[in-house]
């Protein structure tokens, strides 16, 4: 009677381990198809104090960012500029214009006058420094909204950090350039997409946990 009931037993239990492990697998499997997408946020346009360039990826940012000027959602556009790596190309004696240079040249072939044009000081280091920067800026024009132009999969990081650290000066409208060579659907078929979410996954943890992660000065 016993030996009959135990083989029960155990029939029933396996079934429900192999649930629990599938539905681990699948979930897991889902989670790392899309997170791709879930990086990307993309917030509505609305009129704004001015239109912030993030740094990198030259020119996709800066014609996004004179698409959108055209458009008459602000007045002025910010550019940031990086300590790197004019800093070390100085120590070197060659000449480097930096990117905030090129950006310019870029916004005014597209059409926006120099004299909508700042670049912001301080320098900056990274995402952090740069939503600092932006944010003080806006600050001084009494708040308002800011319209951060970057790339897709680097737009949930940077709407994380505004909120973290310059979230008190005013509203930040993100933006991603809408045909950058990202693929969200995609992203593990090709290397820079996969080290662009890798990225923008640690970089999101260490915003999520008070930034205790700061970058070599």
């Amino acid at each position: 009677m016993l030996g009959s009931i135990l083989p029960y037993h155990r029939a029933r239990r396996t079934p429900l381990w192999l649930s629990i492990a599938g539905l681990i697998f699948f979930a897991g499997l889902f989670a790392f198809v899309n997170v791709g997408r879930w990086l990307v946020v993309q917030d509505p346009l609305q009129h704004a104090t001015a239109i912030a360039v993030m740094s990198g990826r030259m020119p996709d940012r800066a014609l996004e960012a004179a698409r959108i000027y055209r458009q008459g959602y602000a007045n002025r556009v910010w550019l940031t500029h990086s300590r790197e790596p004019a800093a070390t190309m100085a120590k070197l004696n060659f000449p480097y214009l930096g990117e905030e240079q090129y950006n310019k040249e870029v916004l005014m072939h597209e059409g926006v006058p120099e004299s909508a044009i700042e670049v912001l000081e301080p320098s900056i280091v990274n995402t952090a420094d740069e939503m600092q920067t932006i944010g003080a800026a806006l600050a001084k024009e009494g708040q308002g909204a800011v319209i951060l132009v970057t790339s897709q999969v680097h737009t949930r990081r940077v709407r994380a950090l505004w909120k973290r650290l310059a979230g008190r000066s005013g509203k930040a409208v993100v933006r991603g350039v809408p045909d950058d060579a990202y693929d969200a659907a995609h992203w593990w078929r090709h290397t820079q997409d996969a080290l662009d979410v890798v990225r923008e996954l640690l970089g999101l943890l260490n915003a999520w946990a008070g930034l205790p992660l700061q970058p070599a000065r």
